[in-house]
């Protein structure tokens, strides 16, 4: 079974409480940098090998530059996504806009960006065209219905509301081609958070097999095939991670087997990981103020699900230690809560932990993707702050945390500060 550890001392988090009080979100900036550049050397194989960061796992701008100087592009889904990863100096075709329903101002800014353009739909390229004209970079989104199988999170992909079937797969190319389009991309995402290194080389395989097809009966060659991202993170201490080396490797042979007989030799390999990029490195600490003993025993936390949603959304397991008390034995179980109306409300059922005291601070790991960017207002819970562990040792404020004025900010009605009404 595998240790998570926390990077701090106790001593330095008290420091940093001091100045940022619970909850907060931290991330380790080394251990993000590192386990990118894994990504990268295992696929250094792959003729101009390219991820896209999803910009949805932790939408930081702080974040995404880090990414951005060790090589990652954005993969965006939203215009203010598109407009982080500007800000944060990703450009051009390091860009990806996956379409989902979109609108026309996400289409118009992608275009005014360069970005690659990736469609949810065959019925969106008269609306892209018609409102924000054509890209030079045109990439469609591939659901193999049952040929393949998801996973608990994403689902059946027949069940899903992403993506081209087969037959309107290779209209949306013919259609593209005939209005002029040179270059041309092949994407699919339909797992997520796996962890069996298989599924990832059978949706290449998957992949590549299409990416010839189409090639023989419509004479496109694909300039990239985004394998989506999905690469889950062992989340409970039992659980193996990812061998993205054994990954790469199995992939490579699909690439050898598939692509280069048929003559795509340079078609480059995607990925959009989000998760598997931050999730390990991001951490949630919040404070304990409440025990209450009645039917069970619970631990109320300063954070609720306002600051984490995935145990309560979706019955998701995180990692928790508490502080100055890793290595003591874990005779207590404990429903973990936040204060939210909603029972759903808990970061843990059943939990076993060590007695836990009022004041003590709680470490929840793996929250540096889907965590702090699946946060909201409900019962009026005001976000959290963000906070970086540099590589020297110091910590940079990177997100404040929300005050009562900004919760009150887009009311009409009101002026100058609430709290001095």
């Amino acid at each position: 079974m595998a240790k998570k550890n926390f990077p701090l001392t106790a001593e330095k988090l008290e420091e940093i409480i001091k100045k940022y009080p619970t909850p907060f979100h931290i991330y380790d900036e080394r251990a993000i940098r590192l386990n990118i550049r894994r990504l990268f050397k295992a696929f250094d194989w792959a003729p101009g090998f390219r991820e896209y960061y999803a910009v949805k796992a932790a939408p930081n701008p702080r974040l995404l530059q880090i990414l951005r100087q060790e090589g990652a592009g954005a993969d965006c889904s939203s215009l203010p996504e598109l407009i982080l990863a500007d800000k944060a100096g990703i450009t051009g075709e390091s860009i990806m806009l996956t379409s989902n329903d979109t609108p026309a101002d996400e289409f118009q800014k992608a275009i005014e960006l360069g970005a690659i353009i990736n469609l949810d739909d065959i019925s969106h390229i008269e609306y892209l065209e018609k409102n924000a004209g054509l890209p030079k970079v045109i990439s469609f989104r591939y659901n193999p219905g049952p040929v393949i199988e998801g996973n608990d999170i994403i689902g059946k992909p027949e069940e899903a509301k992403y993506g081209l079937t087969k037959e309107q797969l290779f209209a949306a190319y013919k259609i593209m081609k005939e209005k002029g389009l040179k270059r041309f991309g092949l994407h699919t995402m339909v797992i997520s958070n796996e962890l069996h290194d298989g599924a990832f080389i059978a949706t290449a395989e998957m992949m590549f097999k299409l990416a010839v097809e189409l090639k023989e009966k419509l004479g496109i060659a694909m300039e990239f095939i985004n394998l989506g991202g999905g690469i889950g993170i062992p989340y409970r201490p039992e659980e193996k991670e990812v061998n993205i080396e054994a990954v790469s490797q199995g992939i490579k042979k699909a690439y050898e087997k598939i692509l280069i007989p048929a003559g795509l030799v340079q078609t480059q390999i995607a990925f959009e990981s989000g998760r598997a990029i931050t999730g390990p490195y991001g951490y949630l600490v919040a404070t304990v103020l409440h025990e209450k003993k009645t039917y069970k025993d619970y631990i109320g936390l300063d954070a609720s699900m306002a600051n984490l949603m995935r145990p309560g959304m979706y019955g998701a397991y995180h990692h928790m230690t508490v502080v100055g008390k890793e290595n003591e034995p874990c005779t207590c179980t404990y429903d973990v809560t936040g204060s939210l109306c909603e029972n759903c409300d808990k970061f843990a059922i059943n939990r076993k932990l060590p007695p836990i005291s009022i004041g003590d601070k709680v470490i929840i790991y793996d929250t540096g993707a889907h965590g702090h960017s699946m946060g909201f207002n409900y019962n009026g819970k005001l976000r959290s702050a963000e906070l970086l562990i540099k590589t020297d040792g110091t910590v940079e404020l990177i997100r404040r945390a929300e005050t009562i004025d900004d919760y009150f900010a887009t009311l009409t009605g009101f002026s100058g500060s609430i709290m001095d009404k």
